[in-house]
């Protein structure tokens, strides 16, 4: 695999710096049982990182302790993580908004038979991976079979209430392009989903998020293969917007690997860039600031680690995990 942090270190990029941190997003690990040819993080069958239990007794401290609103878990698949429910219980014990970033397929796997039943009985808001709404450019981007077996996942989703109104259950679709472009206008596309899918399948959804492909990982890599990675990039840099960087996740959402390392976003995380070492508590500075630090230091205020791929959020219509940003 190619790597691309050389090719982004320099960059001339805006400086940032951090609002209030109101979510905790957690990377549980890279176990996954897809494989998906744009997933920044490389995630598979085969990998073996795990966040270790005493990491995962920390989440709920650092919840309470900086009185954070959302816990967004990601992986890999997080649900295959062994304590993935009891994040949840004592996340949602404590108050706290609880997003699962669900590839959908993830029902069928042996053991998860009722993991639908359980998102629903504790309110986890989903965001569900679906490229596209139809069964080609499905399977090209994840895999032979996945788009039926994400369909029966919405079906039965949807059986429980997700996505329909007064449920208080939400599932919100994620669409990513499947080459070096930039997604389509979120509310336009949002509409063709929710038509194709309702039409053909009697799906329904609450929002579709578009997100940018990031030149990291996997696509980064399969941009270098093509020799599109330098237009890629001038692609992203000829539709930056100032105007977005006051909505860009980094402001207010910090990044924890499945070791407890902090990141400024889940891309950095895989760019292996750290956030700057102020929290820290070791007084050498050259310990990467953890999860445990949170417990006793804030990061209000402090720089944000940017590099060209943060050109990724800012081009368009913007990017983050919480799909376009707002106007």
């Amino acid at each position: 695999m190619h790597a691309t942090l050389p090719l982004l270190q320099d960059t001339d990029f805006p400086a940032l710096s951090r609002d209030k941190l109101n979510t905790l997003q957690i990377n549980l690990g890279y176990l996954c049982n897809q494989t998906c040819q744009h997933c920044h993080v490389d995630a598979g069958p085969n990998r073996t990182e795990m966040m270790e239990e005493p990491m995962v007794d920390l989440i709920a401290q650092v919840l309470k302790q900086r009185d954070i609103d959302t816990l967004d878990l990601t992986g890999g698949a997080p649900e295959m993580h062994t304590s993935f429910r009891r994040i949840v219980h004592q996340a949602r014990a404590l108050g706290v908004r609880v997003i699962d970033r669900c590839n959908l397929t993830i029902l069928f796997e042996p053991g998860q038979d009722d993991l639908a039943e359980f998102l629903a009985a504790n309110q986890i808001e989903i965001v569900a991976s679906m490229p596209c709404y139809t069964v080609e450019n499905v399977d090209k981007q994840r895999g032979k079979g996945v788009f039926d077996k994400s369909i029966a996942a919405l079906q039965k989703l949807n059986a429980l209430g997700y996505g329909k109104p007064g449920t208080g259950l939400i599932i919100n679709l994620v669409y990513n392009p499947q080459g070096p472009s930039l997604p389509p206008n979120q509310s336009k596309l949002q509409a063709d989903y929710k038509r194709e899918l309702f039409n053909h399948f009697g799906i329904v959804f609450n929002e579709l998020f578009a997100l940018t492909n990031m030149p990291i990982k996997r696509f980064g890599s399969m941009l270098v293969s093509k020799k599109s990675f330098a237009p890629y990039m001038q692609l992203l840099r000829d539709n930056y917007l100032e105007s977005n960087l006051d909505h860009v996740m980094c402001r207010n959402t910090v990044s924890v690997d499945w070791q407890g390392f902090l990141y400024d976003c889940d891309f950095n995380q895989q760019l292996d860039l750290p956030i700057p070492t102020e929290i820290s508590n070791d007084v050498s500075s050259l310990k990467r600031p953890h999860l445990r630090d949170l417990l006793t230091k804030d990061l209000n205020g402090q720089s944000i680690r940017v590099a060209d791929h943060c050109y990724g959020c800012t081009a368009g219509q913007g990017s983050s995990c919480g799909g376009a940003l707002p106007d």
